[in-house]
Parts: structure tokens; C-alpha cells; sequence
């Protein structure tokens, strides 16, 4: 797979992370699901991170796959945190939440140890 499709994967998936912690609250349906929102988060980095891997994995596979998994996990982490600050200085409708930021990094870690799983035992990754 050409490495533009997962570069526009990636960036596709950070846009919309983007879009759906900064629209107005109102505009989001409200489920009676305790922790739904964190479980969202989780899921959204978790596939954030796995994207950015691909694309890191295919643009520079010269790094091991240990270096490229840091990378990817500090890159979600550095990207939740930047949308916990700007929902709470750039919108008026939502605000930081330091659980949301702690439900990313669960997200992102998940990603990194399915990696290095399903690369331990199937050497899936090695084939990208």
C-alpha cells in the first residue's frame, strides 16, 4: 500500500479527533452510558496511534519498530493533550478533562502492545 494512503489515513483520523472534541456539547447526542465518552476517547487513540505507526512504519522503516512505536505513542499523547487545551481556552462549550487525557494514553498503550503482539507472533508489521 502506497505510503500517501497512510499519511491521508492518519491525517484524516486526526482531523476528525479534531472535529468531534471541539464542536459545541450541545451538538452531540447524549447517551446514559457512564464512561462512554472515555471508552470513545480509548477507541480514537487507539486507532490514532495504530494509523500514525502505519504511515511511520511505511515513510521511515529504517527505525525498529520499538523507535517508531515511541514515536507514535508520543504523538498521541502530545496530540490529546493539545485537544484537552484547546477545548479549554478556544471553545466555550467544553473543558480540559484530565481522565479524557488518561483514557488517550490507555488508547495509544493499547495500540503499542496489540504492535508488538501481533508482531511477536504473526510478524504482521514486518511486512508493511
Amino acid at each position: 500500500m502506497p505510503k500517501q494512503i497512510y499519511f491521508w489515513s492518519a491525517l484524516f483520523w486526526s482531523g476528525l479527533i479534531i472535529f468531534l472534541c471541539l464542536i459545541k456539547s450541545s451538538d452531540i447526542p447524549q447517551v446514559a452510558i457512564p464512561y462512554l465518552d472515555k471508552v470513545i476517547h480509548t477507541g480514537l487513540h487507539f486507532v490514532f496511534t495504530l494509523l500514525w505507526f502505519f504511515y511511520f512504519k511505511k515513510k521511515i522503516g529504517r527505525l525498529n519498530n520499538f523507535k517508531l512505536l515511541i514515536i507514535s505513542l508520543v504523538l498521541s499523547i502530545i496530540f490529546g493533550i493539545a485537544i484537552e487545551l484547546m477545548q479549554e481556552f478556544f471553545t466555550v462549550s467544553r473543558s480540559a478533562d484530565v481522565f479524557d487525557v488518561i483514557a488517550n494514553l490507555f488508547g495509544a498503550s493499547l495500540a503499542v502492545v496489540s504492535i508488538i503482539y501481533l508482531n511477536k507472533y504473526m510478524g504482521i508489521f514486518d511486512k508493511i
